[in-house]
């Protein structure tokens, strides 16, 4: 039997949800031509699909490729811009040989959504086109220094501009079968590593690879955290924390989680939550970067 196909999967659209929708539709038309920021999330691929559908071949998306991407991303976002039929480039980005990125200090996103954008700036000259990202209205209320950067160089957020919450967000994607509709939010490896601590190559390859051990246990919504000492704290939903104190499962995980480099492993009994190492942050800080545009 063939394997039925992304748009046999969609679901109905909410009549509430279709002016939104067009807004959307009105909003890309009106850049004539963009370059969509694309990674393997659904906030980019609804970006991606919407601007494609308007655009057309006037539309394109860019993915970056770093050590600081997931295992499975780059694949991820690649078989998206194909499902989608929207141009598609990958290019590779170098913030680890940015001092102010490695030092790791709160504002480490800021320097990472600049090298991106300045990569995406020429191509988006050459053709004339408005760079797009993906954050939505509900990004506004956490702390995204990235967000300064995306104003800094013109870059426009169209979910934001129609007011599309992450909720409305994944009822478009559904609606246009695009597969990420449901996946939890999967941010870069180096926003695992607590601030102070120097950011690597080696240290997000360590949580990385921590962390596809623990979905082969079956878990989705999880982080690995990197602290001082090479210890890791893992946040997992609670219902799954009396799965993993079982002592043969115990056992295992800190075996796995040593032989991969890290010398202590903790369990946080408050669960998974994203943002955690954000509640560190001082208020000045938090105050630092403006969280709309």
């Amino acid at each position: 039997m063939p394997e039925p196909s992304p748009e046999s999967l969609s679901t109905a659209l909410p009549r509430s949800l279709a002016p939104k929708r067009d807004r959307l539709f009105e909003t890309l038309r009106g850049y004539q031509r963009c370059v969509v920021a694309l990674s393997a999330g659904v906030d980019s691929a609804v970006v991606a699909k919407a601007a494609f559908l308007t655009l057309g071949e006037q539309a394109s998306a860019v993915t970056a490729a770093s050590a600081s991407l997931a295992a499975g991303e780059l694949e991820t976002a690649v078989a998206l811009a194909r499902q989608i039929g929207i141009r598609h480039e990958v290019i590779a980005t170098n913030e680890f040989a940015d001092p102010d990125y490695v030092r790791n200090n709160p504002d480490r996103c800021y320097h990472c959504k600049t090298e991106l954008y300045s990569r995406l700036g020429p191509l988006a000259m050459s053709v004339d086109a408005v760079i797009v990202n993906g954050a939505n209205l509900d990004d506004q209320g956490d702390y995204r220094p990235g967000m300064q950067a995306a104003a800094e160089r013109a870059v426009r957020s169209p979910l934001i501009e129609c007011e599309l919450t992450k909720a409305e967000v994944r009822l478009l994607a559904a609606h246009w079968g695009l597969p990420v509709w449901d996946k939890p939010a999967t941010p870069c490896l180096s926003s695992r590593v607590a601030y102070g601590e120097e950011v690597t190559a080696e240290r997000v390859a360590m949580i990385d690879r921590a962390e596809q051990y623990l979905r082969g246990l079956g878990l989705q919504s999880l982080r690995v955290r990197y602290h001082r000492g090479d210890l890791a704290r893992l946040e997992v939903p609670l219902e799954a924390v009396p799965r993993l104190c079982e002592p043969s499962v115990r056992e295992e995980l800190v075996r796995q989680l040593r032989e991969i480099g890290f010398r202590f492993v903790t369990l946080d009994l408050e669960g998974f939550r994203s943002g955690s190492l954000n509640t560190l942050l001082p208020v000045e800080q938090l105050l630092k970067y403006p969280r709309s545009r």
